[in-house]
């Protein structure tokens, strides 16, 4: 259920039995990539690692050829059938990555502050009635949409109001949102990433689904979020400003594995009753984000 929706996928856990266990898959829901992370995951794949491997240019050169680079590798992203086989493939290994690190973290929480006996599985079959359709209905919407809808409603609109004042109210010459890029920018580089890219992240704890536009904003410098809907046109801002081959990869990665959306977060604390475990739901993916981008960084560094 996580790949739908992580907030829907902790409500879910409420079927096992054992406490221990139900707490240990809420911990790590989060790192299975939701459908909010899936677009960014699928354009980053298509723009730098299809592209890179169509084109056969060199994309971590790209920002120092130009525009019109940029232009051919967007062009080359979506070449075809080889191009979307080469995204696909990308993507797949994203979540592949997603699901080791589930039953990684799964067990370490197991050995570790979550230790106890496993529980069996038993499945009982009820007897079998004829289905009550408005039932299903009317339990499905009240028990699940309508509160993950709630929950995200409440915390996008203010969420929304302080992403513009940022991108609008100005210190000098430049925007509060700067001002925070810059103060992250060299902790993002380590992580082979930009104070903007970070920035975006941070300010998308609302929903995931306005990391890629916070980043485009910011790059335009614009005042409101930008939604483009053409692949080479974003793959051409992201060129211009700096990305290349192992930025991608980076993004790619840090889209996995990074603290739960607020509504996520809100939905792990009405299961749980604490804030604590709510607290170690938001460090585990992202401390593993955070030290996974770090050594890829690294070790790209010193290859090249």
């Amino acid at each position: 259920m996580g790949f739908g929706c992580n907030a829907a996928g902790v409500t879910g856990c409420r079927i096992i039995d054992s406490p221990r266990e139900k707490l240990i898959a809420i911990l790590t829901n989060a790192f299975i990539p939701c459908n909010g992370r899936f677009p960014f995951l699928i354009t980053i794949a298509s723009i730098f690692m299809a592209g890179a491997v169509i084109s056969g240019n060199s994309v971590e050169h790209a920002g120092e050829v130009g525009t019109e680079v940029a232009e051919n590798l967007a062009i080359n992203s979506s070449a075809g059938f080889g191009s979307t086989l080469i995204a696909t493939i990308t993507v797949l290994g994203v979540i592949l990555l997603g699901i080791f690190m589930t039953l990684l973290v799964s067990k370490i929480l197991s050995k570790t502050i979550l230790k106890g006996t496993s529980s069996s599985f038993v499945l009982e079959l009820p007897p079998y009635r004829k289905p009550q359709i408005g039932q299903v209905l009317i339990r499905s919407i009240f028990d699940r949409t309508l509160f993950v809808l709630g929950r995200a409603v409440a915390v996008a609109a203010p969420a929304g109001l302080v992403i513009w004042l940022f991108a609008n109210i100005n210190i000098g010459d430049i925007s509060i949102l700067t001002y925070i890029a810059n103060f992250f920018d060299p902790f993002a580089r380590l992580m082979g990433l930009d104070g903007y890219i970070l920035t975006a992240f941070i300010l998308g704890i609302p929903a995931n689904e306005i990391v890629l536009p916070i980043i485009l904003m910011c790059y335009m410098g614009s005042g409101t979020l930008v939604d483009l809907e053409s692949t080479s046109a974003i793959g051409q801002i992201l060129i211009q400003n700096g990305w290349t081959l192992i930025t991608a990869i980076n993004v790619m990665i840090f889209t996995l594995l990074h603290f739960p959306c607020t509504t996520t977060l809100m939905t792990i604390k009405k299961e749980t009753g604490s804030w604590k475990w709510s607290a170690l739901a938001f460090l585990l993916p992202t401390v593993c984000g955070i030290v996974i981008c770090m050594i890829t960084n690294g070790l790209w560094n010193i290859i090249h």
